[in-house]
């Protein structure tokens, strides 16, 4: 029984994918109210994101049919049993790892590892009791990551519910919820980039523009961007790159070599694509670090020289949700954003309807957007 008295089951638009090759839709669907352990939010803002895309694309294999979206943020609507820290009205950001507190990793300290949101919540497209709260014409649906962001209203476990100050603009920071706290959060947190540091990021995307900018904020002494395209980093040089490479236009590594002739301290794949994997291991200087934060597609597979990698005592590091604990990270994220040190206005390239979902995957697909919000209050043309 939710908190707030009887509920029925609630009709929300929300956008569903079913297969690849088959456009993302938006319809009516059955929403249940919050179990025990749940909250409700009403979502102000989606960011539709490259793992989304994998998702639409088959390049992962994800339980279907399945309500996207795992970037959002909103206003906290309803409250199942038990639920202490949050109240309705409280305006959070959603977290994708909904640490479940009691596996041996988030008991060690390390919620952006959960077992149980990677092994039920995110493998089943379920919440932590195995089931869902999605539905449609009698038939259950799956949720994306715990999150499902794509929709007017969505239920997740309150820990993925971070509550956050009530004077940030709520549909701009749903970018925290993923990209922002991810890239930033792999500088930080995962790579531990330290005054002085040299730096590379290779795709700036808005992941690839938080880590520009999570090196920035740690005072990194060069930090250089690479992609193929001209606009964006020149996005990246307003966010704190000091060089650039445009890869469209010459080696990459060979450009990375000739910028810093000592090697890199750190370089940040945030695409995922093996060739880009492989020119963040060859750039790197002595003692550096492969940090991989892009992903990319099932089975892939990266080749590097192990020798080399061991006599210049050299580390490949994976980062996943920028090695964060949510709620400490988010609202300090927040924070940083209101005090002006972090830029997310910039980081949004467009505002579009919830019946606009596969359009923005498109435009993402394209290469031309970085992050497009989903707003379930805007009207779709008719």
């Amino acid at each position: 029984m939710s908190q707030t008295g009887d509920r029925d089951a609630g009709t929300v638009r929300a956008s569903v994918f079913t297969e690849p090759g088959t456009p993302v839709r938006t319809v009516e669907v059955q929403l249940a109210p919050p179990g025990p352990g749940e909250v409700e939010v009403a979502i102000a803002g989606a960011g539709v994101c490259h793992s989304d895309l994998h998702v639409v694309k088959g390049e992962w294999d994800v339980p279907a049919p399945v309500v996207l979206g795992h970037e959002g943020s909103g206003v906290v609507t309803a409250l199942g049993a038990g639920v202490t820290g949050l109240e309705v009205g409280d305006h959070v950001v959603l977290s994708w790892v909904p640490g479940c507190g009691g596996c041996r990793q988030c008991e060690l300290g390390r919620p952006w590892q959960c077992e149980v949101a990677a092994n039920v919540v995110a493998a089943g497209g379920v919440l932590f009791d195995g089931t869902s709260r999605w539905s449609r014409d009698g038939a259950p649906l799956h949720h994306y990551l715990g999150v499902s962001s794509f929709a007017e209203r969505v239920v997740v476990p309150a820990s993925g519910a971070v509550r956050i100050r009530r004077d940030a603009p709520l549909d701009v920071v749903a970018l925290v919820g993923c990209a922002v706290a991810t890239g930033v959060g792999a500088v930080r947190n995962t790579a531990g980039v330290e005054e002085g540091a040299t730096v590379a990021v290779i795709g700036c995307g808005g992941v690839g523009l938080s880590c520009i900018q999570g090196a920035r904020l740690a005072k990194a002494g060069r930090i250089v961007a690479v992609d193929i395209d001209a606009a964006k980093l020149e996005h990246a040089r307003r966010l704190g790159a000091t060089d650039t490479v445009d890869s469209s236009a010459t080696d990459a590594v060979e450009a990375l070599k000739a910028l810093v002739p000592e090697g890199l301290d750190y370089i940040f794949d945030a695409i995922g694509k093996i060739v880009t994997t492989e020119q963040a291991i060859a750039a790197l200087g002595l003692g550096g670090a492969a940090v991989i934060v892009g992903l990319p597609p099932t089975g892939s597979t990266a080749r590097f020289d192990p020798l080399v990698l061991a006599e210049a005592n050299q580390r490949i590091l994976g980062s996943n949700y920028g090695s964060v604990d949510p709620q400490r990270d988010i609202p300090a994220l927040v924070d940083l954003y209101m005090d002006g040190e972090l830029d997310l206005d910039s980081l949004v390239s467009g505002r579009r309807p919830l019946e606009a979902a596969q359009d923005a995957l498109d435009d993402l697909a394209a290469g031309g957007a970085l992050r497009t919000l989903l707003v379930p209050s805007l009207v779709a043309p008719q």
